[in-house]
């Protein structure tokens, strides 16, 4: 079924989170000769943010630095870590409940001077 411009109408829609998470909604349209229910799902992520560390250490000898990962969504999350570079260790997996702060432990243990 194919409808043309005169079918349609618009259905403005403001949304303004407060918080990144996962956003659900229901809109109900009723009329004389139809009921429809719409579901919108709106996903919302945080701006992408850059962080630099410095890690000086010994040669051979490990430092820690706690990372701090917030959860102000609406669900609990389960986070992978994927590290790149030699000499950087942490665990693979970290889970952050709904509403906690959890400490991500970033290892950095030099093999060599550099």
């Amino acid at each position: 079924l194919l409808l043309d411009r005169s079918d349609a109408a618009e259905l403005p829609i403001k949304f303004i989170p407060r918080y990144a998470g996962h956003y659900h909604c229901q809109i109900l349209l009723k009329s004389s000769c139809d009921v429809r229910v719409y579901k919108i799902e709106c996903v919302v992520n945080t701006d992408h943010a850059e962080a630099e560390l410095e890690f000086l250490t010994p040669a051979y000898q490990a430092v820690i630095q706690d990372i701090p990962i917030s959860n102000m969504s609406s669900h609990d999350w389960k986070l992978e870590a994927i590290l790149e570079g030699q000499g950087f260790y942490g665990p693979p997996l970290i889970n952050v409940g709904l509403g906690e702060t959890a400490l991500y432990p970033l290892m950095f243990k030099p093999i060599a001077e550099g």
